[in-house]
């Protein structure tokens, strides 16, 4: 009830109102939601959160600012709508001013920025910002618009909506408690705000007597919507991810969106990879797919980067087939030259092995087909996929020059692969070092002076080449070893001089008795030692492969290959970090239908490359996948549920204080009596009489008594004339008049509590048929 006719504003009441306003927070929400996704994701999560809710925080600031202005609008048409147009107009110029800064010496448009997913381009601060405006003067308008001047539901779940397809379309998780808070906020908006009238079959409530069945269904909803049990669905989305032909985009993209460059790192293993298709194969193997290779480790910031021996030309042609290996590598050469010359075979001791020869591995064929939209996935696009153990490239869709590298790798020359390119490969199967006898052969060659073997190979061999064409294939692969195996233990024999990981690498192989056992005992040590591969782990500054090793022992294949090309460095083996793909995702492909593998950017891979005497270059694996995290992790329903069991918690105990709030509240208020002064008192003791009765204040003083003696039969009718004389008279009031407000107020407050329990009894008989 009112105190006064007269309508005086209260600055107090006026801020309390417009910053409490839910439409406001439900946009300050929806802003902090959308930016979380724009924050720079080469620094930790948690910066993210606090980036976010900076722009969460300026857009309560400028979002009451603008509310303002549409509350002119709806009292001032023409004026408002000039005052509107004036906002629009200064947000006009603070985007260009923005979209002008967050241009400099940035190589692509602000649209473009946006269209492109935000891990696969460098952070842009102004271009954010410039986001940030731009959906600000829009967000805050339609919500405002469709709740306060034209209330629609449909249009309010859209504009709902909005973040969760902007995390979407990048195939990212928004956070459980964004998602949580934004369903119970847009629920809570949408109840509040309804537009219901009284009618024979609805009844009108106001909406402060609705708060508490509304705060309720809120908390169901938010704890039932986390805690139910939800199936786990992986969705097909290979045709939305492939709709989009890198072709159409520019030149300065395909640059910024390279997957492999010049110099890596670990963050594109990180668990914010999308899952893109980019290759489909034939194969009946599962097999490392290699994209580039890096010979330089800094231990300051922990990258590779190509030295010359990863991009060294071999083989350059527009003919194929084009020669990457031999089928046994260096064995075939050695064993050649033994078969050519018998002082040679019996300096080396291989006369036994010219007689009865080596098992050869089968040669089987692998068919990779580039999958559309996957251009600016490799190597600047102008690597060809290598399978392990590639022997030569048979078939090839483009024409033009194409040539191997040093590194191992296959590279268009003078121009790009296209991204609807398919390749033949024939390869070696991996069965080379499963046969004891060909161990045998290459351990026996490894006791002797290698760089005399490969001069007394190259002696032998390069004269017969000549006489015999055939003889000149097991050369070529023998001749590119033979020429920079200097350069080999010049470059890939560099683990920093790092005393710690000497000093591992030599006591891990002190009692191998070869190169391939050290190797082998490197690859296993990973396994055997409490090492953790987890995609959620965030490195601190600084942190590089020496504190992998012996302290963190939690990381991605980067850490894992990393570490084992340094240790075996250390042991004194030439080793080189690869990267490309891992091939072993059993599908049918959806371009070809005949195809039986799938490779998506998730599989993308980094692994260790060891030169091994008498054999040469063979992948390793240490990567330790056994306790991978990923499903854990990346499970929202995990998550929901999670998050759900606090949430419940929570909920539950604000609720409890909620309920027993008005037995406190009115305990506080008898206790506190005695400090006001008699006419303060008496209004505020009918005050909320008349609150806990839902006597709207339209009514006087006297028909609130009488409302009240109607409902519970207590009599307060002497409050109600003190009322009138201390509100509408000025009159200072007795301390017995106070007494007698509060004995009013109490006998009101129990007769109102012994009428819900009478309410209460009555309905549980008539439920029960008494």
């Amino acid at each position: 009830m009112k105190e006064t006719n007269k309508n005086t504003f209260s600055l107090r009441s006026f801020l309390l109102k417009t910053l409490a306003d839910p439409v406001l927070w439900y946009t300050v929400l929806i802003m902090t939601s959308l930016m979380y996704h724009f924050r720079n994701r080469d620094k930790e999560d948690y910066e993210g959160v606090f980036f976010a809710l900076g722009f969460g925080a300026v857009t309560f600031v400028v979002g009451w600012l603008l509310f303002r202005v549409f509350d002119f609008m709806q009292k001032r048409h023409i004026l408002g709508f000039l005052a509107y147009t004036a906002s629009v107009g200064a947000f006009a110029l603070a985007i260009r001013f923005t979209l002008e800064l967050g241009q400099i010496n940035y190589p692509i448009t602000w649209m473009l920025w946006f269209l492109t997913p935000q891990d696969s381009v460098d952070y842009n601060f102004w271009f954010a910002v410039t986001f940030f405006l731009l959906f600000l003067i829009f967000m805050a308008s339609v919500i405002y618009y469709f709740t306060r001047v034209r209330y629609r539901i449909f249009m309010n779940f859209l504009i709902f909506i909005i973040p969760f397809v902007i995390y979407g379309k990048e195939y990212e998780k928004m956070p459980t408690l964004m998602i949580i808070l934004l369903a119970v906020g847009y629920i809570l908006l949408m109840v509040y705000y309804r537009q219901l009238r009284d009618s024979e079959d609805t009844e009108f409530v106001e909406r402060r007597r609705s708060w508490k069945p509304i705060a309720v269904y809120a908390v169901i909803f938010a704890a039932v919507a986390a805690l139910f049990p939800k199936p786990y669905i992986e969705a097909d989305r290979t045709t939305l991810e492939t709709l989009i032909n890198a072709d159409m985009l520019t030149d300065k993209l395909v640059e910024m969106l390279n997957v492999f460059r010049n110099t890596t790192g670990d963050q594109r293993f990180r668990s914010n990879v999308r899952d893109i298709s980019v290759y489909e194969a034939i194969s009946p193997d599962d097999l490392h797919l290699k994209m580039a290779t890096y010979s330089k480790y800094s231990f300051d910031d922990d990258t590779w980067s190509v030295g010359d021996l990863d991009l060294y030309y071999d083989e350059r042609t527009e003919e194929l087939p084009l020669g990457v290996m031999s089928p046994m590598g260096m064995a075939d050469a050695f064993l050649e030259a033994a078969s050519l010359d018998e002082d040679y075979a019996e300096k080396y001791g291989l006369t036994k092995y010219v007689k009865d020869g080596l098992d050869v591995p089968e040669l089987r064929t692998a068919h990779i087909f580039t999958v559309v939209g996957s251009g600016g996935l490799s190597y600047n696009n102008d690597m060809a996929p290598v399978p392990q153990n590639a022997v030569s490239l048979i078939r090839c869709s483009k024409r033009g020059e194409i040539a191997t590298l040093t590194g191992g790798t296959v590279t268009s020359v003078g121009s790009d692969f296209g991204n609807t390119e398919s390749f033949t490969f024939e390869y070696s199967a991996d069965t080379f070092f499963l046969s004891s006898k060909n161990k045998e052969f290459v351990d026996e060659l490894a006791k002797y002076d290698y760089n005399q073997l490969l001069e007394d190979t190259d002696d032998v061999l390069y004269w017969a080449k000549y006489d015999d064409e055939d003889k000149g294939e097991a050369y070529d692969y023998f001749g590119i070893d033979y020429r920079y195996y200097d350069d080999y233990l010049d470059e890939l024999l560099d683990y920093g001089n790092n005393k710690r990981i000497k000093e591992l690498a030599d006591e891990l192989t002190k009692d191998a008795e070869s190169e391939y056992d050290k190797a082998r005992i490197l690859e296993s040590y990973f396994y055997n030692n409490d090492y953790i591969y987890d995609l959620g782990y965030e490195k601190e500054e600084g942190e590089n492969a020496e504190d992998f090793i012996f302290e963190t022992k939690t990381g991605v294949c980067y850490e894992y290959a990393t570490s084992m090309v340094l240790l075996a460095r250390a042991a004194g083996i030439p080793a080189r970090y690869c990267e490309g793909y891992n091939m072993n995702r059993r599908e049918q492909g959806y371009w070809n239908q005949k195809a039986d593998h799938v490779v998506t950017t998730r599989d993308a891979h980094g692994y260790p490359q060891l030169y091994i005497k008498g054999y040469g270059w063979t992948d390793f694996e240490p990567t330790v996948t056994d306790n991978v995290q990923r499903a854990e992790k990346s499970s929202a329903t995990n998550m929901l549920s999670r998050a759900g069991l606090m949430i419940l918690t929570g909920a539950l105990l604000v609720l409890l204080g909620a309920f027993l709030y008005p037995r406190i509240s009115h305990r506080l208020f008898v206790r506190r009596a005695r400090r006001k002064a008699p006419a303060e008192f008496v209004r505020s003791a009918m005050l909320r009489i008349c609150k806990l009765y839902d006597i709207e204040d339209v009514n006087t003083s006297a028909e609130a008594a009488e409302m009240v003696r109607e409902a519970t039969g207590a009599d307060i009718s002497e409050t109600s004339v003190l009322f009138d004389r201390a509100a509408y008279g000025g009159e200072a009031l007795s301390e017995s008049d106070r007494d007698k407000a509060l004995s009013d107020y109490v006998a009101a407050y129990e007769a109102l509590r012994e009428s819900k329990k009478r309410r209460g009894i009555t309905n549980r008989q008539t439920m029960n048929g008494g």
